[in-house]
């Protein structure tokens, strides 16, 4: 029986499909190769024009006058014959970059080295390291290095990060020391309190604090402004739903956003809260994780995890109304605005 016309349109139908993702992949694969081949090469140009700056600056050792006319002779020389690219601004991050880089690079290149152990993230653009070699603390430095890299941050994404103060928020809570050091090389949450910040940083839902806004109004921002929501929240942490409805003995209980952490393994459950921290939120949030943990959790699943999200928290208020609570329940502080130093020092002694 000779084949319908129809099967013989669908399988056409399914070929040119197949085909042509064949096509769409080999075009990605090459393009990105030419990237990264592009851009590691733009970056080891710039390092060693860096390296030459240094060697040329009276052997290594910079006097401030000499060096300065140094590179305002090489920049307008270099900007005559190749455009722009070579102010003395950029000249002197290719400087820096190879003080801070020479190391690394150093040992990539090289045949005998391990290669494994030092990789070089290539990946990432000349406008990254310009921001990386900002930092003076070279574990900070390393740790935005490879959290960019895996997590494919953008240059501006990376900026917000730093001056949000990412790094120290995570320094703050407990155990997160193991967590930012060299040696793991992942930068992935081994566990719960590796997970948890305090505070969050919101700047991007563009709320003002001295206005009054709703509940529901931090809700709908946070949900306009899922992806850096998500940056702020940390690595592995997907959205499952909003308003999840709970329904028992006829009545009906909501609560605002749940997620699912991909390291973790589990459900983490977010309510959003203006005002300060209160009692029950503890005991309406310990509801709502038995509830996961009864009627969504599979197996393989680890136990829920309850975040409330306050604009200001007692921390002795909070431990009374944890007290008892075997479930992993956190309470947290959020702000809408990034934090200064000043209140970043304090949050630190008092976490310590």
């Amino acid at each position: 029986m000779e084949p319908s016309k129809f099967q013989t349109k669908k399988k056409s139908q399914i070929s040119v499909s197949s085909l042509l993702k064949d096509i769409q992949g080999i075009i990605k694969k090459a393009r990105h190769t030419a990237f990264y081949a592009i851009n590691k090469e733009m970056l080891i140009s710039y390092f060693k024009i860096g390296k030459r700056i240094v060697e040329g600056d009276q052997k290594g050792v910079k006097r401030a006058e000499y060096g300065e006319k140094l590179l305002e002779l090489v920049s307008r020389h270099l900007t005559a014959e190749f455009g722009s690219g070579f102010s003395v601004d950029n000249l002197e991050k290719m400087r820096r970059f190879y003080l801070l880089y020479k190391n690394r690079i150093s040992v990539t290149l090289s045949r005998k080295s391990n290669s494994k152990k030092m990789k070089f993230p290539f990946e990432l653009s000349w406008s990254h390291y310009c921001e990386l070699i900002k930092i003076e603390d070279p574990t900070k430095r390393l740790y935005f290095e490879k959290y960019t890299s895996q997590e494919n941050l953008s240059v501006r994404d990376l900026k917000r990060q730093i001056y949000s103060f990412h790094y120290e928020r995570l320094l703050m809570t407990k155990n997160n020391k193991k967590l930012l050091t060299l040696e793991n090389k992942k930068l992935i949450p081994q566990n719960t309190s590796e997970m948890i910040k305090d505070p969050y940083v919101l700047e991007f839902l563009d709320l003002d604090e001295k206005h009054q806004y709703t509940e529901k109004d931090l809700e709908t921002q946070v949900l306009d402004k899922l992806q850096k929501f998500l940056l702020e929240l940390g690595k592995g942490f997907s959205f499952v739903d909003r308003q999840k409805r709970i329904t028992l003995d006829d009545d009906h209980f909501y609560f605002d956003l749940l997620f699912y952490n991909i390291y973790l393994k589990c459900y983490v459950i977010i309510d959003l809260k203006i005002g300060k921290f209160k009692h029950e939120y503890a005991g309406q949030m310990n509801f709502y994780i038995n509830y996961i943990k009864k009627n969504l959790n599979k197996i393989g699943d680890a136990e829920p995890i309850g975040i409330i999200l306050c604009t200001k928290k007692n921390d002795i208020y909070v431990e009374y109304a944890l007290s008892g609570i075997s479930n992993k329940l956190f309470v947290s502080k959020y702000q809408l605005y990034l934090p200064t130093q000043k209140e970043l020092e304090n949050e630190v002694r008092k976490s310590l």
